[in-house]
């Protein structure tokens, strides 16, 4: 199973030995061993997200499956192709229709996750195996893009593999569409929205914008697809005054592979031209909230470069240097100032990816700081799923790039075990803890209602000398305005490596609180 993972683009599998699940050790598969299922998922989806490519995660049976749902519903909103086995009890021990308290048995463990694949597989039997094990790897990759999972019986992971259908190529049509949206583009303004999905065909998208002299905006999943420092980028989110007035401004969004949803769009109440083109790369899963004029659907690849053949070049329209403005007057608000310098630091730290957890840091970086090329960024807004930002940097790390893992003090609390793997793995991770005692998002709520805090400000460790129990490096900084030089020393050491900060950050615009001031 896990060769075909490798052959469909997976890399080390993040996984936890079980009772039920030893087969995958024994057979010298050799997983990454993660502290926690849960953990094991977010570094798959990690790994996908740096790669484009499947992520894979092993675990076992009953609590350990259950252990993971979360973090695969995260995959699962992003649409990271992922693929999650896990064992089953014994098919000798099974009986239809009946729970009899065989070791960690459940009445339907595949049901937990029904709600969030794409696919679910559940053989049986050797054969059934090889029968659904090329189709549950191409069903993750294969537009539109998502986690699927399969279980296999104990005793079945434990028999000699059945020999494995031929791969069956692909069939690509003819991207449907193109005139129809050339035709709404042609002589307008044109604003390019970049989701998740247009990380595939970066160059391709650049190149169309320019064509087009369009302005490109992207969607927290889509950032880098054309990256900050291009002409084209806007590098701003959506959600700030001046990016969402120029967005409004164009006679026609451009939305190129998806992410049209609640949180980038502000729940459907940002300001959007009164035309829109989709391009997407196959027909979503859900229908969009928004009714396209006109939408080609393709690869997208093929797609963008198809549009930029029937279309003249236009001028660039935008203003420039919207993005160093917006970023002035953010640093100049008493409110922000700490924020920007956090930016400054992380953007100063080097050529890294980002690993952002649901902290008030990690929305600042996931939304504003610079993104230098495609696929450099890993945010799960998608879901929200608090604890995903260490143990996600796992797997962007095994990818063979530095990371910067930007956590909260809550969220790194959750996945505080993934120390030891960053350890015993070495991988260069630079782990920086944003400390603000609690829950800042959640105190900033509270505040902003005028209600008590409660259940937001919590004790917690001493994370510099937590680090040093792991055998980890660690640095302690005072307040922001140090923080830039000891970013970049650890980063540059191309070690682990935990840098702590105290801070209270306000808040972005990107937060919902926030949206409309």
């Amino acid at each position: 199973m896990l060769d075909v993972a490798r052959r469909g683009g997976a890399g080390p599998v993040f996984g936890l030995p079980g009772v039920h699940n030893l087969a995958f050790w024994n057979a010298g598969a050799a997983p990454v061993v993660v502290r926690h299922e849960q953990a094991a998922v977010y570094a798959a989806d990690g790994w996908a997200r740096t790669t484009g490519r499947l992520g894979a995660a092993v675990v076992t049976t009953g609590p350990g499956a259950a252990n993971a749902v979360a973090a695969f519903g995260e995959a699962a909103a992003a649409h990271s192709p992922v693929l999650l086995v896990a064992s089953e009890i014994p098919q000798a021990l099974r009986r239809e229709g009946r729970v009899r308290g065989v070791l960690h048995e459940s009445r339907d463990q595949a049901a937990l996750f029904a709600p969030l694949a794409k696919a679910v597989f559940t053989p049986r039997t050797p054969a059934e195996v090889a029968d659904v094990v090329q189709d549950a790897v191409a069903t993750a990759l294969r537009h539109p893009r998502g986690p699927v999972y399969v279980d296999v019986p104990a005793d079945v992971l434990g028999q000699p593999a059945a020999p494995l259908p031929p791969a069956v190529a692909p069939v690509v049509d003819t991207p449907p569409g193109l005139e129809e949206a050339a035709a709404v583009l042609a002589g307008r303004r044109v604003v390019v929205w970049a989701g998740g999905d247009a990380l595939d065909a970066p160059d391709a998208l650049a190149a169309l914008a320019g064509h087009l002299g369009a302005p490109v905006v992207t969607s927290f999943r889509g950032r880098g697809a054309v990256p900050t420092g291009h002409p084209s980028a806007l590098g701003l989110p959506p959600h700030e005054p001046e990016a969402a007035a120029l967005v409004a401004s164009a006679d026609v969004l451009l939305a190129v592979g998806g992410d049209l949803d609640g949180m980038n769009t502000r729940n459907w109440t940002m300001p959007r031209p009164p035309r829109l083109v989709v391009v997407d790369a196959a027909v979503p899963a859900d229908p969009p909230e928004w009714t396209a004029d006109a939408t080609a659907t393709g690869p997208l690849g093929p797609v963008l470069d198809g549009l930029r053949a029937l279309l003249p070049p236009a001028p660039a329209w935008a203003p420039t240097g919207l993005r160093g403005t917006v970023l002035d007057r953010l640093r100049a608000d008493p409110a922000t100032a700490d924020a920007l310098t956090l930016l400054d630091a992380v953007e100063g730290a080097g050529d890294v990816v980002l690993v952002c957890d649901m902290a008030v840091a990690g929305y600042w970086v996931g939304g504003y700081a610079a993104v230098r090329a495609p696929r450099r960024l890993a945010y799960p807004v998608g879901w929200g799923t608090l604890g995903f930002g260490l143990p996600a940097a796992l797997g962007a790390a095994a990818a063979g790039r530095p990371v910067l893992a930007v956590c909260g003090d809550g969220g790194l609390v959750m996945a505080l075990g993934e120390l030891a793997t960053l350890v015993q793995e070495r991988l260069p991770v630079t782990v920086l803890v944003v400390d603000d005692g609690g829950y800042g998002m959640l105190r900033y709520d509270q505040q902003r209602a005028g209600h008590p805090e409660r259940g937001v400000d919590l004790v917690t460790p001493d994370f510099t000398a937590l680090a040093a129990a792991f055998g980890l490096a660690a640095t302690d900084v005072a307040s922001v305005d140090g923080l830039a030089p000891a970013l970049a020393t650890a980063v540059a050491s191309g070690a682990p490596h935990l840098v702590r900060v105290p801070a209270r950050l306000t808040p972005p615009r990107t937060t919902s609180p926030r949206w409309n001031e």
